[in-house]
């Protein structure tokens, strides 16, 4: 019964925060649309950015299991977009809310993990030593996760336009090449 009760607050929620702001959202409107009482609430959730968090998170999740490999530049762009663009309105109000900073933490740490999963491919896939991109990999993550942080939060800044998500995305294989690129940077580390 706790399991159910818990999946009940949370797709409340994301109904509410389809149809209105974050800011608009109080626990009372949950637990009148659940039919529970607040203590049912406050069992599951310490407060409404907790349950945020949650979300986000299996959200994140959700994105990260869809695509475990990424085999180029333009795959981590594809699950970074999808993961920004899963219920696009609610994205939208939690983007334009005081809690914002949950949802760019997980944006940058699933950025991260996209990468960071594309840098281990190539070293599996090329002709490039494992020691040099273990000694560099931090770097060449570093600069894609946020590259690729700056170019999503562009996207929601100008509404999610689907014009600007083609452009950015048209970009990215035009780039391509990322694969020979970074190889190319780590062997004339040597």
């Amino acid at each position: 019964m706790a399991n159910f009760t818990r999946e009940a607050i949370k797709t409340t929620f994301i109904r509410l925060l389809e149809e209105r702001q974050f800011s608009e959202i109080t626990v009372k409107n949950i637990v009148e649309e659940c039919g529970i009482n607040r203590n049912s609430f406050y069992y599951h959730y310490q407060d409404l950015p907790a349950l945020l968090e949650e979300i986000i998170r299996e959200e994140s999740d959700a994105v990260i299991q869809k695509y475990s490999s990424v085999n180029s530049i333009v795959e981590c762009f594809d699950a970074l977009e999808e993961f920004a663009s899963n219920r696009r309105r609610a994205i939208m109000h939690i983007y334009r809310s005081v809690s914002r900073d949950v949802f760019e933490r997980y944006l940058m740490q699933t950025g991260e993990y996209f990468i960071s999963n594309y840098i281990d491919a190539l070293a599996v896939e090329g002709d490039v030593d494992r020691a040099l991109i273990d000694r560099n990999k931090s770097l060449i993550v570093g600069y894609y996760k946020c590259l690729f942080f700056g170019v999503i939060i562009e996207w929601l800044e100008c509404g999610m336009d689907e014009k600007k998500a083609k452009e950015f995305r048209r970009i990215f294989k035009l780039k391509a090449d990322t694969a020979d690129e970074i190889a190319k940077i780590l062997k004339s580390q040597l």
